[in-house]
Order: structure tokens, then sequence, then C-alpha cells
């Protein structure tokens, strides 16, 4: 049963059903089946799919060259929190008819900033406790909340990190009011995204302050939250660039470091996002592969770059090549710790119409799926595990297993390759391993 409000806004569009790969229907899963068992979850169970209220429900195509080119019929009346609850009537809408359980936010994602942090706050709980109503009749959650401090020109210096302790502040009390929503809302988790958390030039940076002042910051706000009862997992999302030129959270590697640096490593998991990625010049697959092994791989944003542009696209996923090596590792990694799959991804400036929106995020579950099924067909089906296993053998025994255990010294590893001699020239075979990816694409 869809979820409408006062009125019904994505006309024409019912329930989005899955049909098979085989279905001609623009409008129908032809991979993603949410009661699928793959690898002993079901695909809806793996990917705890979320719809992002920022790009779905306020993204209208603006750029750096004209305005938006998309007229949202949420989007139409003048009082704060009517058009607030508009909104909050198409994302369940939306939500609903797409067969998505979770939602996740942007604190003035949901209604408009006003201009003191009091009147802020109060259209804040406002829709929250709208939002609480929207929940329990849907059934739908919230993956996670967060606060933009990025948007607003207070923070062109950064939040947590700015040199003005009065910007400090007041990011502080944006995020305790986000935090506050989050939990009011049984969010799962909470995501601290640092679009403005680095600097442009070193001449008037004090690097060592400002990061650890992201450290105490980050630290206040886990202990806050705790102290409300919240029990869920802090995210950081690692981004490389744009808008700042040096980001502290860079990538997997810097950001899990800098949770090491500053005590965080046991409340906070990592959010990688796919344009991030590939933005800091790793792979997707690379950067889910770095939190996993640091058993921090938290959630994911779902989306994709253009390889002719080098900045944030945010374009929804259809790469399945890439996607089902990705999910290999989430396989491996036996999926997230506590975050689900959200489409941080807007439909194309020139995509106009409704439906639209509806194609995007079924094109992009359907890549996820279908990356999801040859990643399990892959380990299932083939000997990619034991070619994998094979390459390392020589640390399974004797003194390669010493090794491992940290038995040898640096003099052992020189008698040894004294007695050893020149070794074999043993081949990668990484075609072979692209030949069973793609074999089973």
């Amino acid at each position: 049963m869809v979820l409408l409000g006062e009125k019904e806004f994505f006309k024409g569009i019912g329930e989005i059903a899955y049909e098979g790969r085989d279905s001609d229907n623009p409008m129908a899963f032809k991979f993603y089946n949410p009661e699928q068992k793959v690898a002993g979850k079901t695909m809806r169970e793996h990917f705890k799919f979320a719809m992002a209220y920022w790009h779905t429900l306020c993204g209208t195509g603006t750029d750096p060259f004209g305005p938006g080119t998309k007229q949202f019929p949420w989007s139409t009346s003048s009082d704060p929190i009517k058009a607030a609850m508009d909104k909050a009537d198409a994302a369940f809408e939306f939500a609903t008819k797409m067969g998505f359980d979770y939602y996740c936010f942007h604190d003035f994602d949901l209604v408009d900033e006003a201009e003191t942090l009091s009147e802020s706050e109060k259209r804040i709980h406002k829709i929250v406790d709208y939002l609480k109503q929207k929940q329990k009749d849907s059934g739908i959650k919230l993956l996670w909340g967060t606060a933009n401090c990025f948007s607003n020109p207070r923070y062109m210096n950064g939040a947590a990190s700015n040199p003005d302790f009065n910007v400090v502040a007041h990011s502080g009390a944006q995020v305790k009011i986000a935090i506050d929503a989050t939990i009011a809302l049984n969010g799962e988790n909470y995501v601290f995204w640092g679009g403005r958390e680095g600097y442009m030039s070193l001449l008037n940076t004090n690097m060592k302050l400002e990061q650890e002042n992201i450290g105490r910051f980050l630290n206040m706000a886990k202990d806050y939250a705790r102290g409300q009862g919240f029990k869920g997992t802090f995210f950081i999302e690692p981004k490389p660039m744009e808008p700042t030129k040096h980001q502290y959270d860079f990538d997997a590697a810097t950001s899990i470091n800098s949770l090491r640096e500053y005590g965080l490593q046991e409340d906070f998991k990592l959010n990688i996002e796919v344009n991030h990625a590939t933005l800091a010049q790793h792979t997707f697959q690379h950067e889910l592969q770095v939190a996993a092994n640091a058993g921090m791989l938290g959630s994911i944003d779902a989306n994709r770059g253009d390889y002719q542009n080098g900045w944030d696209t945010d374009q929804f996923p259809n790469n399945v090549l890439e996607t089902a090596e990705a999910m290999l590792v989430f396989l491996k990694a036996d999926g997230l710790q506590g975050g689900g799959i959200n489409f941080d991804a807007k439909t194309r400036r020139n995509s106009t119409d409704l439906e639209d929106i509806f194609l995007a995020h079924i094109g992009g579950a359907d890549t996820f799926a279908r990356g999801l099924l040859v990643a399990e067909a892959i380990i299932q089906r083939s000997n990619y595990g034991s070619l994998l296993e094979n390459r390392y053998a020589s640390f399974n025994s004797g003194k390669g297993l010493d090794f491992v255990r940290g038995n040898l010294s640096l003099n052992d590893l020189y008698d040894h390759a004294k007695l050893s001699g020149e070794p074999k020239q043993i081949s990668g075979k990484q075609e072979l391993y692209e030949n069973i990816l793609n074999q089973y694409i």
C-alpha cells in the first residue's frame, strides 16, 4: 500500500515491482528482487536501500552556469512548515512506491533554515513530529541523519575546523539539534560529512590546531549522543576535494588514521562513496577493501562520477563491472556494519520529468543487485577463490607461515634467501581474473 499525503505527487506511477531481466517495463526492477536470497540474506537485508532527501527532493538541477530546471510540486508553498510537510509527503510516497525501507537527510533538507538558530530548531522540531507519524504509518525507517555544516556562508572556512571559535560553536549547536532529531526518529546511524573541513592555502592555516579541533569536536558529539541514549553507529564520509582543495578526510586510509589518532575507532565506521573514491584516484572497491580491512566498512553512498569530468557529478550507478568487483569485497566482508546503501545521486539537469527520478533509482538498484548476483556466482561457481588462495600459498606453511606468525627475524630472511636462491617468476594472472569476472557478468 502506497502512503499518500493530502495529494499524490507522482501521479500515474504505481508501486515498482520485480519483473525479471526479460521485462520490457521501464518501471520495473529487472535484477533487484527484494526477497531473493543471496549468500544467506535477502537483497533487502543486504542493501537496506535508502532515498537521499537532498538530491531526490531538493536537487533542482542548479549548476554554476544557471538556475534549476526542475519545478517540483512539493516546493510551491511560501510557508516553510507547509513546504516541509509537502516534501515529507512526497518523500514517503516515493519511498513506498520504490519499495525502499529507509530514507536519510541533512537537517535543512527537511525544512528551510531560519534567520536564527532558535527558530531553525523550532522548525526542525515541528517537522520531526510530522516525520514520526509518517514513519509510523509507513514502516519506513531513518537510516541516518546529519547536519549541513557546509552550505551556509558562515562555513566558508569550515565548521569544526574553522579558525573562528564562534563558528565552531555554531556548528556544534547545529550538530546537537541534528543528533536530537535523529534520536527522536529512531535513526540507526549518524553521519559526519566534512564538506569544508580542510584548507585552500597553508599560508593562512594552522593545520595541526584545525585537525585537533575536529578530533575534539567529534568526541564531544559522540559523548553527547551516547549520553542521550543513542546506540547507533557514527560514520565519517571520506572526500578528497571539492569544495576544499586539501580535505582532512581525503580517503578511507586518511580517515581511519584520524579516527584512531583521536580515539574514535570503537564508535565510528566509514561511509564510502563511489564518486569520492574515484576523485581520490582510487577505485570504489579499493576504498571498500581499506575500510573492511580495518573493520570499519559501515555504509555506502551509491553513485558514480564522469570519467571525463574531474568533479563530483553524483550520477546514478550503472557500471555493472565496477559494482560486481565491489560486491566481491562486500560479500567477503560480510556486508556493512550498521549502514545501508543510499542513493547519493541526482538526475541530470536536463532530466526534468518526475518519472526520471524513478527510472534513475530503478537503474541504480538493479546495478547493485546485478553486481551482487555476479559476485555470488563467482564465489560459489568459479575457481576464483582457490586461485587467489593459491597465489598466497607460500604463507600457509614452512618459513612463510613462521613469517606471518611473527617468528622470524631479518637475519632469518637473509639466511632463507641465501639457501633458496633466485625466486622463480610467478605470473599474477590478472587477465585470467578479469576474464572470470566478465564470464559471470
